[in-house]
């Protein structure tokens, strides 16, 4: 017997408010299965289980927040029972949630009944979404992600006024970043023609949905460069520094209605161009409808933000605590560069680096961000 703890999400979270029971008690679960939906200031978060085993019972309701390291749920794995640490502020256990009683339905105008998860009606209410408008699988409840989904494809909000809670999240995690790590910053200009051509003549004849682009080159070449430099990749956590053994690269994604996240892409280095981008793909989707992973916000172990073809030169990014790192790029733009003893007209763009003094200095920065450069002038070859 183990218990399902609520997860830590971020170096910015302290505690969470669960609003899904993705397993009803009696029901088996597998590693890697949905077990949960936390809500924190980043949005919902799918929270992946484990370890396989039985649901016994949710010691936490539905709508409750908790601090971080609280038990959620006992889960049968055949195995004796171990103590579980206390959490920092004891909840005590409530009866039992039956996921049938959650389901309840929902009246429809037409007569008809529908089943939805108090996620989904929580966030509907919320964005005033009418959910017996939503499409029903037969037997199916409507979850929170079928209506993110449906926010996703609606046309977009005005802006609020305020501090959100995702710009507090935002802000107390970069406080504590410029508070805490002693950044330091390099700038090179790295020349991206090849690259440009290299991806017009692998795209021509393909699919929009199957082209290639340029972010896909920017992950592997980083990857590539973190198998020299490894110092740039992973945790540093209670004064110790702690490589990854894979690039796990966070991509900073700007969110519908405003802020940022940067979930990670998984081992890059392993992943071919197609698979690469096809991840990237779905993994920007589910991110602006709304769904996350809970692997995907605490894995990462550096980050990579572009602003794509937003106009700006370059930018100097905020190292996301445990990380310590983050590589930028700006767009890309034609400039005058002298290749061969001659003035040309070029693809250019500005690279730059944010890292944690503490684990690495500029010289080795500085070959870091050349063998990048280094990599993206021969993208065959990523």
């Amino acid at each position: 017997m183990s218990a399902f703890l609520m997860p830590s999400l971020g170096a910015d979270m302290e505690a969470g408010t669960l609003i899904e029971q993705a397993i009803a008690p009696g029901q088996p679960v597998s590693r890697g299965d949905i077990i949960a939906v936390v809500e924190t200031q980043k949005g919902a978060i799918e929270i992946e289980c484990y370890e396989s085993g039985t649901v016994t019972e949710w010691l936490v309701a539905i709508g409750e927040r908790v601090p971080v390291g609280t038990p959620l749920a006992r889960i049968d794995t055949g195995e004796a029972a171990e103590p579980v640490a206390a959490a920092s502020k004891p909840v005590p256990p409530p009866e039992p949630v039956e996921m049938e009683q959650a389901l309840k339905p929902l009246p429809v105008s037409t007569g008809a009944r529908v089943l939805a998860s108090p996620a989904a009606r929580r966030l509907a209410a919320k964005e005033g979404v009418d959910i017996s408008a939503l499409p029903v699988t037969p037997g199916q409840p409507i979850r929170h992600a079928d209506v993110a989904a449906h926010l996703k494809a609606a046309p977009d909000l005005e802006p609020q006024t305020g501090l959100s809670a995702m710009r507090q999240a935002i802000a107390a995690a970069m406080s504590r970043s410029k508070r805490e790590i002693p950044h330091f910053y390099l700038t090179h200009q790295v020349d991206l023609t090849a690259l440009t051509e290299f991806i017009a003549e692998v795209n021509a004849g393909r699919a929009p949905d199957e082209r290639l682009l340029p972010p896909v080159f920017y992950l592997r070449a980083m990857a590539r460069a973190l198998l020299k430099y490894p110092e740039f990749n992973g945790h540093f956590e209670k004064g110790t520094f702690t490589p990854a053994g894979v690039a796990n690269i966070g991509l900073a994604i700007a969110l519908r209605g405003g802020g940022l996240v940067a979930p990670a892409l998984f081992d890059v280095s392993a992943q071919e161009r197609d698979e690469l981008m096809a991840q990237m793909r779905d993994l920007i989707g589910r991110v602006r409808a709304g769904r996350f992973k809970a692997r995907e916000l605490s894995e990462a172990t550096i980050t990579l933000t572009s602003l794509g073809d937003r106009g700006v030169d370059g930018l100097f990014g905020v190292i996301y605590p445990p990380q310590v790192a983050i590589v930028g790029i700006g767009t890309p733009a034609l400039r005058p560069w002298v290749v061969a003893g001659e003035v040309v007209s070029r693809q250019i763009a500005t690279l730059t680096l944010a890292a944690d003094h503490r684990v690495g200095d500029g010289h080795r920065g500085a070959l870091f961000l050349r063998a990048i450069d280094r990599f993206l002038q021969e993208p065959e070859t990523l």
